[in-house]
């Protein structure tokens, strides 16, 4: 009756050996390390890098804990922080020789000290959250009428072109905001350029009036492709912060959209705060413009005039005004690589761009197209648009291949090319929140956690056996297997556990000892109507079993509601639930009945058993069932 089968027991002993070795790397802490990784997309970390990493680490007498390729990046780990400086140190002079044309990015973190065969087997601890490590927390703002309103640019730009094509002629295209005015001379060609719009440009709409003799075409976007434009930037911002962290040398961040138009991005571990602010808060993307050299646009450069209808205002690194027409011709979508450089002929610091097919073709197109006049490179940074460089086209540029020159430092080069080869973002962005938690704080709410944990666990194992006796002592061991795997499986996961995720694994060993409980009271129950304690522990069991389930999947439902609606520290707070939930109903009810009938099962003649006193009201007396 209360007896298991080898084969449960075999998985109670598997279960248990899993769960103390993907729990042990959680014990062994962590260790200052550098890490190298790639800086530009023509370079590959390989073992030829890991051996050229552990040279430099000889030949400066740096004795490491070990040297690993570690997907694409090498990780040497050292015991102290002092080490881990003059090996970054060596390892920097080993691998960047011309420090303004680095190909590798050198970077301060931290691993684990877990031992090499604990990584064999792929056993690696939970990852901290930035309250438990320490580190840096942005939240960016995402500029989402900036989107809309180069989305209407680029449109008013290919509906120039289209209606080229079809040779519809037009009295010009402007665009107003995020509106797109066409200007045509009569009826027919109204509905024409109606037609091809409905065909051709599914998410635009357009509405006419007549403007004098003439009509005027007013093209907005749709309300469900405006949404769409705005997903996909905040989506392509994300894609962006990520490559850019990725530059940084940083592992493990926390990247994650808030609400419709906020980004969250934590840094845990990171020691270079300073960088870290100085690449997230720059938010560069690159335009590529004709310059307007046209009579108005000279007189508006040297201030005798206004800015001409179709064109803007910017100033270059000189202070000098620059108009140039509104119509962008590239995009940093188009580029492949940016790296830094120097001139030829000047030795001045540069940026080297590289363009993809499309990117090529249109560079060609309209520099052949445009010999002799300027092209000005613009670089934004928070919405506000700096001319880089503004040369005058000499011949047909192909190959895709584009040189950035201008009064720039070897700094600005590196920073430039660095932010441009992360990516484009598909909208300007800007910090509207910012804090640091420095490591003492993080490691000292990693004390208080643990400490609330194992308290809380011992205080319940004292009650739990002075209260049930030997059926307690079950319920505790029962309880720790919880814990042992709820951190097994986080580790496994490779969860971030934060200061939430722990007020939730103390959370976690109050719903795994209620279904103990509710056990324990269902055996005594049937003691008390005098069934045979072998009859009493099995009927016991089968009875809380419809009780615990249904308390278990409610609240299961409540804490993945958390996890599905929740964002942030509650999101942490939810994952933690929704499995300590599993692994309780797993350990209150399935391991610990193993224990019992490990312990009870094969007495055959069995008189009492040790759960506590078990009171009879209707004799009116108090009969102790205890060994």
């Amino acid at each position: 009756m209360n007896r298991y089968p080898v084969w449960k027991y075999a998985i109670l002993v598997i279960v248990l050996l899993v769960g103390i070795l993907y729990t042990l790397p959680n014990f062994f802490g962590e260790a200052p390390a550098v890490q190298v990784s790639s800086a530009k997309a023509t370079v590959k970390v390989d073992a030829a890098v890991q051996q050229r990493v552990e040279d430099a680490l000889k030949a400066a007498g740096v004795t490491a804990d070990f040297v690993a390729l570690e997907g694409t990046s090498v990780r040497a780990r050292f015991d102290t922080p002092d080490t881990q400086l003059k090996a970054k140190d060596a390892i920097q002079k080993a691998l960047i020789p011309d420090e303004t044309d680095p190909s590798f990015v050198v970077a301060l973190n931290l691993i684990s000290r877990s031992p090499l065969w604990l990584k064999a087997l792929h056993a690696n601890p939970m990852y901290l959250g930035l309250d438990l490590r320490g580190g840096v927390h942005f939240m960016l703002q995402v500029d989402m009428q900036a989107a809309l309103t180069k989305k209407a640019e680029s449109y008013a730009g290919d509906l120039r072109t289209t209606l080229r094509d079809k040779n519809i002629r037009h009295g010009g295209i402007s665009r107003d905001g995020q509106t797109v005015e066409i200007k045509l001379r009569d009826e027919a060609t109204l509905t024409a350029a109606r037609n091809l719009i409905t065909d051709q440009f599914a998410d635009l709409q357009s509405t006419s009036a007549p403007e004098g003799s003439e009509f005027k075409l007013r093209v907005t976007i749709k309300p469900e492709a405006t949404r769409q434009v705005q997903e996909q930037a905040l989506k392509q911002n994300i894609v962006t912060l990520h490559n850019r962290i990725n530059e940084l040398g940083v592992a493990e961040p926390v990247i994650q959209q808030q609400g419709l138009d906020r980004i969250v991005v934590q840094l845990p571990g990171v020691q270079d705060t300073a960088q870290a602010k100085r690449i997230l808060g720059r938010t560069a993307t690159l335009e590529v413009r004709l310059v307007d050299e046209g009579t108005e646009a000279r007189a508006a450069e040297t201030g005798r005039g206004p800015v001409p209808f179709g064109s803007e205002r910017y100033v270059d690194r000189n202070s000098q005004s620059v108009i140039v027409k509104k119509q962008v011709i590239l995009t940093g979508e188009n580029l492949t690589d940016a790296q830094p450089g120097f001139d030829g002929q000047t030795q001045e610091p540069t940026v080297n761009l590289t363009l993809d097919a499309k990117g090529s073709r249109i560079f060609r197109d309209v520099t052949r197209e445009n010999v002799g006049k300027r092209m000005a490179i613009v670089l934004f940074e928070k919405g506000k648009g700096e001319v880089v460089t503004a040369p005058v086209i000499r011949t047909e540029i192909g190959g895709g291949r584009v040189q950035i020159s201008g009064s720039m430092t070897t700094a600005e080069a590196n920073d430039t090319a660095l932010l441009l080869r992360a990516g484009s973002l598909a909208a300007p962005m800007e910090i509207i929140e910012e804090f640091t938690i420095g490591p003492s704080l993080g490691a000292d709410n990693i004390e208080r956690g643990v400490n609330s944990v194992v308290w809380g666990l011992i205080a319940i194992a004292i009650f739990m056996c002075a209260y049930y006796m030997l059926f307690g002592m079950f319920s505790s061991i029962a309880l720790a297997v919880n814990v042992l795997l709820l951190v097994a499986v986080l580790s496994m996961l490779q969860a971030t556990l934060t200061l939430p995720g722990i007020a939730a694994m103390a959370l976690a060993i109050g719903v795994a000892i209620d279904s103990n409980v509710l056990i324990n009271e269902r055996i005594r129950e049937e003691l008390r109507s005098g069934v045979a304690p072998q009859a009493a522990i099995h009927t016991g069991y089968e009875r809380a079993w419809a009780t615990i389930f249904d308390s278990n999947v409610t609240t299961l439902i409540a804490g993945l509601a958390l996890l599905a609606f929740g964002s942030g520290p509650v999101r942490g707070f939810a994952v933690v639930h929704c499995i300590g939930i599993l692994t309780s109903m797993f350990s209150a009810v399935f391991f610990s009945r193993g224990l019992v009938n490990l312990w009870y099962g094969r007495q055959k003649k069995l008189k009492s058993v040790s759960i506590g006193t078990v009171w009879k009201p209707e004799a009116g007396t108090a009969v102790a069932k205890t060994n």
